[in-house]
């Protein structure tokens, strides 16, 4: 078993630092004969790039030994006939997966607000806004559409209806509210429906699609598995452009967006440095 374990930990290793080579080549190409310039504080950065891949090798096999198997398991047995009909035997109805539904939001929910990417970027927007934008409130409305998304991604896979539909439908919302969303909100609802698909919420969220298709009859693991991480992509855009609506209208404006002043072009400068105003270059021209 240790034996398995070891060469296991070993081959991902050096898949992982195979994987990875690429971008240190890149960065070192463009730091040594592009910008010409010595790589600042080398120990630590090779001691640094160690650490990714030793971390990223380990998660991937956490992956594979606990992550995944976890949520086959727990999806058969939320789909399990006799827990969710009290053990009767007769056809299961769309309505008696609510359970799934409810996990799935959990789930989504609390690997969301576990998401190091979405800290990231939640203090980073935070930061710049000078506290417009709260930290906390940007991850709580990320959440909750994750939490949207993967309950109709589970209803979805229960009725085996088609994503594009739900895509489409999704997305012409989306170009909706853009339309009348403060512009400063737009850019980081656009960014916060990606950051959402990463390390803590992509291996969860997978692993309950594909043991969930696998689970409910007449579904396929590979037509209907997939598709919850690009719905987790698209409904926090949703979320947080409505968060932002919320906030914009308890503050006494309006959803009707008005058209913002373009910066001031800069006055033209003489040659002793002064400020040359339109009034006085006409006077000059007379």
């Amino acid at each position: 078993m240790a034996d398995n374990w070891s060469e296991e930990l070993l081959t991902v290793f050096l898949q992982t630092f195979l994987d990875v080579l690429p971008i240190l080549t890149v960065l070192l190409v463009f730091q040594l004969l592009v910008l010409r310039q010595p790589i600042a504080n080398l120990k630590h950065v090779v001691i640094g790039a160690f650490y990714v891949i030793i971390g990223l090798a380990l998660f991937l096999v956490g992956l594979e030994r606990a992550l995944f198997p976890l949520g086959r398991v727990m999806a058969q047995q939320l789909t399990a006939p006799s827990f969710l009909s009290d053990g009767k035997t007769d056809l299961l109805d769309w309505k008696d997966y609510y359970c799934v539904y409810l996990f799935g939001a959990a789930i989504g929910f609390a690997t969301t607000i576990a998401e190091p990417s979405l800290i990231a970027v939640a203090r980073k927007a935070e930061r710049v806004s000078g506290g417009t934008i709260s930290g906390w409130g940007l991850r709580i409305a990320v959440a909750i559409g994750v939490a949207a998304s993967i309950a109709i991604g589970a209803f979805r896979i229960v009725t085996g209806t088609p994503l594009h539909l739900y895509m489409v439908a999704g997305y012409a919302v989306v170009v909706l509210q853009t339309l009348f969303t403060p512009r400063v909100i737009v850019p980081l609802a656009y960014d916060s429906g990606g950051v959402t698909t990463s390390t803590v919420t992509v291996p969860l969220v997978t692993a309950l699609g594909l043991g969930l298709a696998s689970t409910v009859p007449g579904r396929s693991a590979i037509l209907d598995g997939f598709g919850l991480i690009a719905l987790a992509s698209l409904f926090p855009m949703i979320t947080v452009m409505g968060y932002a609506q919320i906030g914009h209208l308890r503050r006494g404006g309006s959803l009707r967006r008005t058209k913002e002043a373009s910066p001031a072009a800069p006055h033209p400068v003489d040659g002793t440095g002064q400020s040359i105003h339109h009034g006085q270059t006409d006077r000059r021209k007379r």
